[in-house]
């Protein structure tokens, strides 16, 4: 299980402010404690994501195709090389990254950018525990 934590803050207060200065950058409501997210997991682009804080952004594909009698699997994986800050949940949550116009890091994504989670994993927050739900992804 995983304490709350934000990439760039040495202490719990800090990163309580930080939290709360990048929610109002993407425009969106914080997070109480007990209900922070440490990662989602999320397909765009025929890829399936996953989004952790403090770590970047990566994903992967697989694909199946017949040849010469023999099915061949392979999978493509895929990362953006920025790191997620933090992730705000809502309809749909937002994800705030270290990317362009945090710092001068380009990245495919949008920074913020959002997205609706197959699967969303909570930071520990006391008496909260990990918790991890399934949500239904569009198209599903």
């Amino acid at each position: 299980m995983a304490a709350f934590f934000l990439p760039r803050a040495d202490d719990a207060e800090q990163a309580d402010r930080l939290y709360d200065a990048l929610a109002e950058f993407a425009g969106c409501e914080p997070a109480p404690p007990g209900e922070r997210v440490q990662s989602i997991a999320f397909t765009a682009d025929g890829f399936d994501w996953v989004a952790a804080v403090g770590e970047e952004v990566r994903g992967e594909r697989r694909t199946r195709q017949l040849r010469r009698g023999e099915l061949v699997e392979r999978t493509e994986t895929a990362s953006s090389g920025c790191r997620v800050l933090a992730i705000y949940p809502g309809a749909p949550f937002t994800v705030v990254t270290d990317a362009q116009p945090i710092t001068s890091a380009p990245s495919e994504w949008a920074n913020p950018f959002t997205v609706a989670p197959g699967q969303v994993t909570l930071f520990d927050r006391g008496a909260a525990g990990d918790t991890v739900r399934e949500q239904d992804r569009p198209g599903r």
